[in-house]
Order: structure tokens, then sequence, then C-alpha cells
């Protein structure tokens, strides 16, 4: 079956991380993509290590089943191509600091009039307007201005980056959840329109409990390593061996949790017996259990925990991850084939369909691999035509 998306074309000028993101969405969901790309340097995400063979692992893992066309778009020629395929595309995304698309003639009043159903997604560090708009930002920038920083880590230490880039990867799936609404929209109106996705913005949304409590208490919320600030225990404990995750979140989990320990009494006392006095009393509380965890291995916790319905589980490193019988299970780890380095395991999307599922099936593309292709099929341009646009340094 085909994808949810299949027949919708999206021109990517996405570059590094989120455009790229989001675009990948896209295509694994059906879309066809054709990503834009400089002739000389492509996308400057080909270039980071660590590479398998000589392609670059990081461009290889959010740039599959996408379509390469290499043109310069400091050729006039070029911009009349991508003009030209902008009365073919329903969604255009770019990721470029606001400005930059003006200046080579493909901002949104540029390209609404070629093209006035075109769905135009801007992703960028702080948005096309306000104050820091002209900023250039990077993930831990976003992280760190959105307050995601400032409540990871441990309290009294350094922040701590979140160990994955939320700052781009955030405002890639709020930026495909947009496009979504806004091609639902133009169903109905047969209209365009332009969304604009800042990665501040993006932090500061992914921050709404924490902003909550806030505007509750008027309390700063700080950093409490695994600790949750509404629920005890709810954290990563040591045990004999490795660690572990156990989460108490109602009443049932408590006393279930009580039993396997051996502290049936804890259940009555009222230090302990509901969740607030769990909250005022966390300290000594884990203190306590970090003792008695350590009695034990991990694994064998684990196993008195599920007999008895603790909800709890190991904390896994990215080795075990991608091993997890389950997760494969649920093909978060598949192969796709490269046409230079063979069959390669990639990370397959979280978005199951029950009756138009994702494909994941192609790599990353070579540089500007399916130029000659997208300049036949998509403009129906000679094999005579594209030779004289590469004679002129266009593509």
């Amino acid at each position: 079956m085909a994808g949810p998306l299949v027949g919708l074309k999206v021109l990517s000028f996405g570059r590094v991380l989120s455009g790229p993101y989001a675009a990948m969405m896209m295509a694994d969901m059906g879309a066809d993509v054709i990503k834009i790309e400089d002739p000389i340097k492509g996308d400057l995400s080909r270039n980071n290590d660590p590479y398998i063979g000589d392609v670059s692992s990081y461009f290889l893992s959010i740039n599959r089943g996408k379509k390469s066309v290499a043109l310069n778009l400091r050729n006039e020629k070029s911009k009349e191509l991508i003009k030209q395929m902008l009365l073919k595309i329903d969604i255009l995304l770019e990721n470029y600091r606001p400005g930059v698309m003006k200046k080579i003639g493909l901002d949104y009043d540029s390209v609404k009039k070629i093209n006035p159903r075109i769905l135009y997604v801007s992703i960028s560090g702080f948005g096309q307007y306000g104050d820091y708009s002209q900023r250039p930002a990077y993930d831990l920038i976003a992280q760190s201005m959105g307050g995601t920083l400032s409540i990871t880590g441990e309290l009294g230490r350094h922040p701590v980056r979140v160990g994955y880039s939320i700052g781009d990867m955030g405002a890639a799936l709020y930026a495909t959840v947009a496009a979504m609404a806004a091609l639902y929209e133009r169903e109905r109106t047969g209209m365009g329109q332009h969304i604009d996705v800042a990665m501040l913005d993006s932090q500061v949304a992914l921050c709404e409990n924490a902003c909550a409590r806030f505007f509750a208490t008027g309390k700063i919320p700080r950093p409490i390593g695994t600790k949750h600030p509404l629920v005890a225990p709810f954290q990563v404990f040591p045990t004999q061996t490795d660690d572990m995750a156990v989460v108490t979140f109602k009443n049932e989990d408590w006393i279930n949790l009580c039993k396997v320990i051996g502290k049936e009494a804890w259940i009555e006392d009222k230090r302990y017996n509901t969740m607030s006095s769990r909250i005022i009393n966390a300290a000594t509380l884990e203190g306590m259990l970090i003792e008695i965890f350590r009695q034990k291995s991990r694994d064998e916790w684990l196993v008195l925990f599920e007999q008895e319905g603790v909800i709890a589980s190991p904390v896994n490193n990215i080795e075990q991850v991608v091993s997890d019988r389950h997760i494969n299970s649920r093909e978060m780890i598949l192969e796709v084939s490269h046409k230079r380095l063979g069959k390669l395991k990639v990370v397959g999307t979280p978005m199951k369909f029950s009756r138009t599922p994702c494909s994941i099936k192609k790599a990353s593309p070579d540089l500007g691999e399916h130029t000659d292709e997208v300049l036949k099929e998509m403009l129906g341009m000679s094999v005579k035509d594209i030779k004289k646009l590469k004679e002129a340094g266009a593509v």
C-alpha cells in the first residue's frame, strides 16, 4: 500500500537538520521530496563525521527517500528552473535565516504569485519577525534560550543539554504538523499560506509543564535529574549492577512497590502514604530506596517488579536499544539500500498507519543524483537542454 502522502510534491531547501528532518518525515509518508543542493558543496551535513565509506552517517540518517537535485542558486537559469518547478509543487520547505530566500527571489510573497496554492514552510532559529529574528541559532542556543537547559540535569550542577538535538527536531516536528494542518485547510479553501516555525518558540512550547508550574506558583522550576516534580518515586535508581527506572504514578503502584521491597509498613506510614507526603519526604525516601535497590541486581529487581505490576525498566544504552526485540518487531530498525554502500541500517518511523503505511526503502541520495531525472520528468527537458544548463553552470 502507498503512504498517506503519495502524490504530494515537496521542494526542500532544508539543510543540516531541522529542514531535512521535516522533509524526511514527509518522504516516509510517501511524499515525493526533491532536495535542492549546491552543485559543489551540497548540504553542509554531507561533511559531518563519522562516515560509512565516503558518506556521512549524519547525512544518511535524515535524508533517506529523497531526490537530490543540484542547482546553483546564484545562477539565473537555475532560479528559472525553480520557478517552473513551483507550478508543480505542493509544499516548499526551507530553514535559512530570515531574508535569505528573499535575496534569491524565492520568498513567500514571490512564490505565491507563481503558485497561490503553495504551502510555504519556514523553519528558523527565532522566527520570521521579532527582536531576535536575524540572529543565528543552533540547537544549543534554542535549548538554552527556550528554558530546556535550565530544567535539565542535576540540581546545583552545570546545565545539561538534552542528549539529542531537540532544538532542531522539535521545530521539525511542529513544522510537519503545521504543514499537514495547512494541507487539510487548503482542501477546503484552495488557498496556500506561509507557515513560520521558530526553534525558540518550539522549545518554549515543549516546556509547557514547567511554564504552567511557574504560572501557578511563581517558583522558578529547577533541574531535578531523572525525578518528576509532582510524582515520587519517579526516577532512575542504581542497583547492584545497572541502573533502572522506577515509576509510581498511582497509589496502587506505590502499594505494589512496597510489597516487592518488603516495606508494607510504608503503605500506611503518614510520611509516604499519599503522593503529597512522598513529595515532601522525597529526599529521605530516595536514600532508603537506593540502599534497598543496591541489594539485588537490576535484572533480579525487574523480574520481581513485573510479577507484582510495578512499573520499571532498564536504562538502555544505544546498542541495547537497537538490539531490543520489541523495538525491532515495531520495525524501528530497518535496512535500506544505498547505490554505492549496499545495505545500511537506519532508524524507522514511529508513524504506523493501518491502511497506508510509511515506506522506507531508499537511502539518502548522492549529491545531484536525480538532477537529470527531475528535469526530464518534471519539466520535460531534453538531454540537449540539460547539457546546456551544465555548460552554463546552472546545474
